[in-house]
């Protein structure tokens, strides 16, 4: 049986076999088959939403798992991969709604929410099969066959059991606190959804500097004009829910004569004395006041008082836009005017002298922070009354003013000022909002952007009434939603909260114990966001999720949170009872039936509208209705390590604990915030445990200018085209091998062909070159093999590095650093074994019988091509596999039918030898340099010189030298090597001081240190670059360096070429003799010979004879080296011609000089 040889390297082709091959005999199921009864390896998928199309970047982050994954089987671990779909939350519904043309208002209106749902439930699998596909060509092994979905009935049962524990434990509460608001998406958020990365986004908004005219001011305050305060907002749409200024008690503010300078009207303007030429012209400092007139540049202005900011605290100033007067609600839900109340300054120590005023503008429905210190201070909020009598603020959901039929008469008839507020009612207060500028589901933000703002509208009314003292464009980071790119609003809310907060120490604790990549992640951006926690707002105002399982009186005075079915069927069965629900809509399903037919939609359903419509029946026999809130989709996929086990009504007890928790999770930095944080807080708060032990948090998928990629920027990868083209294995190493995952990828194709070509090329090559010769000489791989110690010293480098390799790329994976693994995989085959070690022992494999010498070269080949087929299988698992599948085909080696149920293989440090790989590298590097010298004046390699000088700086050096002489001769063609101790007189050396590792030890010094350096002679420069450490003086002070921290160079010598690289200098005699030149040509000869063979198809054991076309150039050549060139091309006759004739004649150069060779094989 023979080798399997190719004809072409076709990465997509050989990819779409080996797939059929794996399909044909499961290898993907008996990956796990076959290592049921081991250590398990625990390995978490996040669960991507088949509602949209995957793109490149989710082969970046299949790739990383797909990797440990199949790493951990190959070490013999059980490693189940169980897939997941995310099917709930904001991407779908608002995906429906765009396909349906609604909006969330007409949920329940235009269509009912039980049709909107099963719209839902529908759209969002409706990419599952592209998602397989890509899964599928890219070899991401995950059992798709028993996914969990997180809208199955089975899974929310687990949530429901969760929510159950968190509020048995009293860490689930309902608040009325401002929160994160998305107008868009019509549903409050939490902090880690705002925290999301690009949430927080710089933009240029319309800001004014408001003049809040004071009722009550200090003496100084009067006699000039209009007495004001100066408070600024970016945020202009928000001054009319003004109710309080504040000021900062240990801030110093002064008291300004000036004037208006859009009116010309005088005013004394109170702000803080820190900001004062922030607001005024220093230049106008002492202009008389009186020389000022309306539309001069510098606007005079005098300080006239200065205070404290407690000294300001209580005074009252004139409400700033009196569309509407504050309310209170009494305790029996009454409400009264508040104004009283309202409309004075209060202090805050959060107040800043950083930008503004020093005076903060407090609307208390619109900001937390304005909101907590207006109840302390006794400030009411300013509040609209709906017609149902609720208290809103101005601004209703959908992001504008409420309109004026929308209002209690009442209210409006004694706290509304209609004629001023009607020209405002139903305006947007951000053009995002506004649905002009969404067309077909497409927001138009250069349209929104253009347009006039509600903003800029009020600004110049306030300018007009001599309200405003400065309007313009500000830039700052301002929130937006993660899932419809437009800004949020900070509004009131009632809200169900975990109180995460409870566990903040537990989980910072917890956290020190995983192992990140990178570990700034895991103590910067996660421990940071651990140490800043808040609360999890939980609720969401939508109708596709898991609902909130908590049901009420109207009172309020009792509440259960059901945990599961069995409760619930049980609460639904006293309800009956009570009479409070007629029947039980559920009649079909069977408590303790864990079956999927049981559990499925015929016979329950726990969405909306069908548990809105189970009403219980309280202790006291009142009816109990469930809070309308669904839940954060985070906890949906944060809870997935006990929902995708139905835990704990199936799969707990000591299974459980075999797959909890995670030995590996990953995903995008994205996830830091969102699933990463849930994950931890639930397995935190209820299991007191890590639900994850190894991370690595992967950076984004950028296009090769390093920009977000994006449909609209006409940027964005198509993965199945990328896969199609360079092929899976391609892809896979180029993402893991170009960049480490936690750093952003600038996404190349050349890059991608880069990897096919030098890396796979390299491959290829290298099988196909051992194929072709073990055909030829019938090697099997059965033989007996060669003890190492017998076989030549290159056999056991190339061995022993093999073994290095098998060690480094262990510990690499095991650390979780894949690239560093990759690349050594990569460089182990391009530089060590295809560009060294084949290159330097072709003739081993050329004719002859097969010596034991021959033979040690055929196994020694064999095992380091099997050895990299199971090392880089992980990462490139397709052409890994044909490899080993091919080699084992005839060796027989191994009785496993995939190199993915093979075992990784084991580094033996009996065959590793230090010595032996480091005299190689030093060949290594020295042969580099001198082909680098080569290039540098255009001589060919082929072209022997006739001398090498090394420098040797210790006696292990030049051992290391002396052993691998003759193999540096062979390979950069210079007939001799000299070894120097002194290069004095020969090479002249440059030195200067090395400032990266001089300046941070001995910095006040770097001065006198390049001067004396300066100094150095030839002997000094040696000394210091052979010892170890050397002793300088600087004024009476000893210090110590080493070789490190200086820079040395060496420079050329006439007929001679000098280059060096750290302590290795080596210089090349370029002087050409007659003998020479004649010699180079023949080589010349010899690859033009060898060319013509392979070219007209000759068989590596063809012989043949060769005429040359006579010619000066190569007459000295072929008469020298006739035979030689015999030699080397299996040529029986070498001659010159006048005329060559052949079989085969085939005109070429030397030199650019024509040239005719006729090549005729012998029969």
């Amino acid at each position: 049986m023979k080798f399997k040889e190719y004809k072409g390297l076709d990465l997509a082709g050989l990819a779409a076999d080996v797939l059929a091959e794996w399909d044909a005999h499961d290898t993907f199921h008996k990956s796990i088959t076959t290592r049921e009864g081991h250590p398990t390896f625990v390995f978490y998928e996040g669960p991507p939403s088949a509602n949209g199309m995957p793109g490149i970047h989710h082969v970046m982050a299949r790739t990383i798992k797909d990797v440990f994954c199949r790493y951990k089987t190959q070490r013999g671990y059980l490693v189940h991969r169980k897939a997941g779909w995310d099917t709930h939350g904001l991407p779908v519904e608002l995906g429906v709604e765009k396909k349906l043309g609604i909006t969330k208002e007409d949920i329940g209106r235009r269509i009912s929410i039980e049709e909107y749902n099963r719209t839902c439930r529908k759209a969002v699998m409706e990419f599952t099969g592209v998602w397989e596909e890509l899964t599928r060509k890219m070899g991401y092994w995950v059992n798709m066959d028993d996914p969990y979905i997180t809208y199955d009935n089975k899974y929310i049962e687990t949530l429901w059991w969760l929510l159950k524990q968190l509020f048995d434990k009293g860490l689930l509460y309902k608040g009325y606190t401002i929160q994160p608001y998305s107008p868009a998406a019509g549903t409050g958020l939490s902090t880690h959804e705002l925290n999301q990365p690009g949430c927080y986004r710089d933009v240029k908004d319309t800001t004014v500097v408001g003049q809040f005219r004071i009722l009550d001011p200090k003496p100084e305050m009067t006699g000039w004009g209009t007495p004001c305060f100066l408070a600024w907002t970016t945020t202009p749409w928000t001054l009319p829910s003004n109710t309080a200024l504040c000021v900062g008690p240990k801030i110093d503010y002064v008291a300004v004569r000036s004037y208006n300078a859009y009116t010309g009207e005088k005013i004394t303007a109170v702000l803080a004395k820190a900001l004062l030429y922030n607001h005024f012209n220093k230049k106008a400092e002492g202009l008389a006041l009186d020389s000022y007139k309306p539309g001069d540049k510098l606007v005079p202005f005098e300080v006239v008082g200065e205070y404290k900011g407690p000294e300001l605290e209580g005074m009252h100033y004139e409400q700033l836009l009196p569309w509407v007067k504050p309310v209170e609600v009494d305790g029996d839900g009454n409400w009264h005017d508040a104004s009283q109340k309202a409309f004075r300054v209060i202090l805050g120590d959060y107040v800043t002298t950083e930008d503004g005023t020093g005076i903060v503008h407090i609307a208390p429905t619109f900001g937390a922070d304005d909101a907590f210190v207006a109840r302390a201070a006794g400030i009411p909020s300013l509040f609209m009354i709906n017609k149902r009598g609720e208290t809103r603020p101005m601004v209703d959901l959908t992001g504008k003013f409420y309109l004026l039929d929308e209002l209690d008469e009442r209210f409006v008839a004694e706290c509304v000022d209609v004629d001023r507020y009607r020209e405002y009612a139903g305006r947007w207060v951000k053009n995002a909002y506004d649905p002009q500028f969404t067309v077909d589901g497409r927001y138009d933000e250069q349209a929104a952007q253009a347009a006039e703002s509600l903003d800029i509208y009020i600004c110049m009314k306030m300018k007009a009434a001599s309200q405003a003292f400065r309007i313009e464009k500000h830039v700052h980071n301002y929130p937006h939603c993660w899932r419809t790119d437009k800004p949020v609003l900070y509004y009131p809310l009632d809200s169900w909260f975990i109180r995460s907060t409870a566990a903040k120490e537990r989980m910072i604790e917890l956290n020190r114990t995983i192992h990140w990549k990178p570990e700034s992640t895991g103590t910067g951006r996660f421990g940071k966001w651990l140490e800043n926690l808040n609360d999890w707002n939980l609720s969401r105002s939508r109708f596709w999720g898991t609902p909130l399982p908590i049901w009420v009186t109207e009172d309020r005075s009792e509440m259960k949170c059901i945990g599961s079915v069995e409760e619930l069927m049980a609460e639904i069965k006293k309800a009956v009872a009570a009479g409070v629900m007629k029947e039980n809509p559920f009649p079909k399903f069977r408590v303790g039936d864990m079956s999927k037919e049981n559990y499925s939609t015929d016979r329950i359903d726990l969405h909306r509208p069908y548990v809105d419509q189970i009403v219980l029946v309280s202790s006291k026999g009142e009816p109990m209705r469930r809070e309308p809130d669904l839940i954060d989709v985070w906890f949906d996929s944060g809870a997935m390590p006990y929902a995708q086990l139905h835990y704990p009504f199936e799969h707990g007890g000591d299974y459980f604990r075999t797959v909890y928790p995670a030995d590996f999770i990953a995903e995008g930095v994205d996830q830091t915030r969102g699933w990463f944080f849930t994950l931890h807080a639930i397995a935190t708060m209820l299991f007191d445990s890590v639900a994850f032990r190894n991370i690595i948090s992967n950076g984004l998928v950028l296009d090769k200018n390093g920009n977000k990629m994006s449909k609209r920027l006409g940027n964005a990868v198509d993965p199945f085209e990328v896969l199609a083209t360079y092929g899976p294995d391609a892809t896979r190493w180029y993402m893991i091998s170009n960049s480490q995952p936690w750093d952003n990828l600038k996404f190349d194709r050349d890059g991608v062909d880069e990897v096919r070509r030098k890396f796979f090329g390299t491959l290829y090559n290298t099988y196909s070159f051992f194929a072709l010769y073990a055909n030829v000489d019938g090697f099997t791989g059965r033989e007996e093999e060669v003890p190492v110690e017998r076989r030549p010293e290159i056999d056991r480098w190339i061995i022993s590095l093999l073994n290095t390799l098998v060690k480094n790329v262990t510990e690499s994976l095991e650390n979780y650093d894949p690239t560093p693994a990759a690349r050594a995989i990569q460089e182990f085959v391009g530089e060590n074994l295809s560009n060294w070690y084949v290159r330097l022992n072709r003739k081993r494999f050329w004719g002859g019988g097969m010596t034991e010498d021959k033979l040690a070269a055929y196994q020694t080949l064999y095992t380091c091509l099997e050895t990299v087929s199971k090392l880089a299988a992980p990462f490139a698992p397709f052409m890994m596999d044909r490899i080993f599948r091919d080699l084992n085909a005839v060796s027989g080696r191994h009785t496993e039918s995939s190199v993915h149920l093979s075992t990784y293989p084991k580094a033996d440090e009996r065959l590793i030898d230090s010595s032996l790989e480091e005299m190689m590298s030093l060949a290594q590097r020295v042969s580099s340099m001198v082909l680098a010298l080569r290039r540098k004046v255009s001589i060919k390699v082929r072209q022997p010189l006739t001398k090498i000088l090394i420098p040797v700086l210790d006696p292990a050096m030049a051992r290391h030298i002396d052993a691998v002489r003759n193999l540096i001769l062979n390979e950069v063609n210079v007939k001799e090597l000299e070894l120097i101790e002194q290069t004095t007189g020969i090479i002249t050396k440059r030195i200067k001081p090395n400032f990266k590792t001089l300046g941070p030890k001995y910095g006040k010094y770097m001065k006198q240190i390049a001067a004396l350096t300066a100094q150095f002679s030839q002997e000094r420069i040696a000394e210091i670059e052979s010892a170890p450490e050397s002793v300088l003086e600087i004024d009476g002070q000893q210090i110590v360096v080493t070789p490190a921290d200086f820079e040395i160079t060496s420079e050329d010598m006439p007929g001679w070429l000098v280059a060096s690289e750290g302590k290795l200098t080596v210089a090349l005699d370029i002087t050409l003799t007659d003998e020479l030149r004649a010699e180079g040509v023949a080589r010349e000869l010899i690859n033009r010979i060898q060319n013509i063979r392979k070219d007209s198809g000759f068989e590596v054991t063809d012989k043949i004879r060769v005429e040359i076309e006579q010619k000066e150039l190569v007459a000295d050549a072929v008469a020298r080296y006739a035979d030689y060139i015999g030699s080397q091309t299996l040529a029986v006759e070498v001659k010159s011609s006048a005329e060559p004739q052949g079989e085969v004649v085939v005109a070429t150069d030397i030199d650019e000089e024509p040239l005719r060779i006729a090549v005729t094989r012998i029969r």
